[in-house]
C-alpha cells in the first residue's frame, strides 16, 4: 500500500515508532483497548459491533527495511446463524504479522534517492509515514480472515423446517405429513363421491319419511 494523506497520530489505529529509531533488534510492545470501528467484519454475516471494546495487543521489532508489526486483536463478534437465523456470539481472536517500510529504503533496507519509482510493488506494500502507520487495513484483513464465513449457532445445527419455519433444534421429531401428489387429485374425487351419496341417502330418508307419513 502506497503511502496516504498524512496520518493523524489522534487515531486510536495509528502508532507511532518514533522510540525505536532506525535501530535494527529494537523492540517495543504495546497493549491497547479501543472502540472497533464500523464495519470490521464480514458485512451481513459476522462482525464486531461499532464501538465494541477490541484489545489489541503490538510487538514493534526495527528491522533494516523498516518496522515489522506482529499482533493480536480480541472482541466479540456477533452475527446471525446462517440455519436457524438465531444471533450468534463469538470470541475473535485475529493474529496478524506485517512489514510497514521506510519509504525512502527498498526491500533489501538500502536508501533510495526518489521512492516510489516502482508504483506496481508499492501497491503491496505497507509504509511508514513520518514515523506513523495505520493498523486499520491490516487489522481488517485480519478479522475477515478470522471470521467464519458461515456462522451455526451450534454445530449440528438443523436450520429450520422449510414449510413452516419451525426451529428443528428444538423439537427433533417436528415433522409434516406428506401428500402424494398423484393421489390428491383422487382423494378430491373420493370426498365428493362421499359428499354425493351422503345426499342421496339423505334425499332417500326423506322420501321414506313422507311415504310413511302418506301410509298412515
Amino acid at each position: 500500500m502506497a503511502p496516504n494523506a498524512r496520518l493523524d497520530h489522534r487515531n486510536p489505529l495509528v502508532f507511532d515508532t518514533h522510540e525505536l529509531g532506525r535501530r535494527p533488534g529494537a523492540l517495543q510492545r504495546l497493549t491497547r483497548t479501543i472502540d472497533a470501528p464500523a464495519d470490521l467484519g464480514i458485512q451481513g454475516v459476522i462482525g464486531v459491533p461499532e464501538g465494541a471494546p477490541l484489545e489489541l495487543e503490538l510487538r514493534l521489532e526495527s528491522v533494516m527495511e523498516g518496522v515489522l508489526v506482529t499482533g493480536t486483536a480480541r472482541a466479540l463478534a456477533e452475527g446471525e446463524c446462517v440455519r436457524c437465523l438465531e444471533p450468534v456470539e463469538q470470541q475473535l481472536e485475529a493474529d496478524f504479522q506485517e512489514l510497514f517500510s521506510y519509504p525512502d529504503a527498498d526491500d533489501r533496507g538500502r536508501v533510495i534517492a526518489e521512492p516510489g519509482d516502482d508504483a506496481e510493488d508499492d501497491e503491496d506494500r505497507f509504509f511508514l509515514e513520518d514515523g506513523l502507520f495505520d493498523l486499520e487495513p491490516l487489522l481488517r484483513d485480519a478479522v475477515v480472515l478470522a471470521l467464519p464465513m458461515q456462522p451455526v449457532c451450534q454445530e449440528d445445527c438443523q436450520g429450520l423446517c422449510s414449510e413452516c419455519g419451525a426451529r428443528l433444534t428444538d423439537d427433533p421429531d417436528h415433522h409434516h405429513d406428506a401428500v402424494d401428489i398423484r393421489w390428491a387429485a383422487l382423494q378430491g374425487l373420493a370426498g365428493s363421491l362421499e359428499d354425493g351419496e351422503k345426499d342421496e341417502m339423505s334425499g332417500a330418508d326423506a322420501e321414506a319419511g313422507v311415504d310413511e307419513k302418506q301410509e298412515k
